[in-house]
């Protein structure tokens, strides 16, 4: 995937930055250009899974640039075209909600907005709590919207957070590829 450019924009779901921070790698070893991305409590919020400082350096040195953190820096993605490719990972249920209603009051969703502008693909993987209830409906609004693809999910555990769904972060760099062509890989793991 050489000299493709990807908007890598991170949210809220603290317990799964480890396993995004390596597909992050994985994604720039393929050779693709990663612009990151982060959500105001992604950026500055220290939790019981590291600082924000922490999370900041680390995706910084695996990218190589700094990360755009404000609704001001991804504005430009639409009008200058600056990505082939929008990924949201983690995608909690929060900005699921906000892109199925437009709202765009957060780097990400801005970024998500400004991108789809351009008729171009944004891949979501699916992080959240409460996907197989509040989220749900949200879920599947965007399913059905133009230009937005989904990393395959299932449930987190079926016994202690039944309403809890994942993406297989394994499959981002198939559904990357895939979007790019305007297919979406079977969305919903078995």
């Amino acid at each position: 995937m050489n000299g493709k450019k990807l908007g890598f924009a991170l949210c809220g779901s603290f317990c799964t930055l480890e396993r995004t921070l390596k597909m992050m790698a994985e994604l720039t070893a393929e050779g693709w250009e990663i612009q990151p991305i982060m959500s105001p409590i992604t950026y500055d919020t220290d939790t019981r899974f590291g600082t924000a400082e922490h999370w900041r350096d680390r995706v910084e040195a695996l990218c190589g640039r700094p990360i755009w953190h404000s609704v001001a820096q991804v504005e430009p993605i639409g009008p200058r075209r600056l990505l082939d490719l929008l990924l949201v990972a983690p995608c909690t249920g929060n900005t699921l909600g906000k892109l199925a209603c437009g709202i765009t009051d957060t780097p990400v969703t801005m970024a998500v907005k400004a991108h789809l502008r351009n008729d171009r693909p944004v891949v979501l993987a699916v992080s959240t709590n409460d996907g197989l209830s509040a989220s749900a409906a949200n879920i599947g609004a965007l399913l059905c919207r133009k230009n937005y693809y989904f990393v395959p999910f299932g449930q987190d555990d079926s016994y202690k957070k039944p309403c809890s769904l994942k993406s297989d972060f394994t499959l981002i760099p198939d559904t990357l590829e895939s979007a790019l062509r305007g297919v979406q890989l079977q969305p919903i793991l078995l």
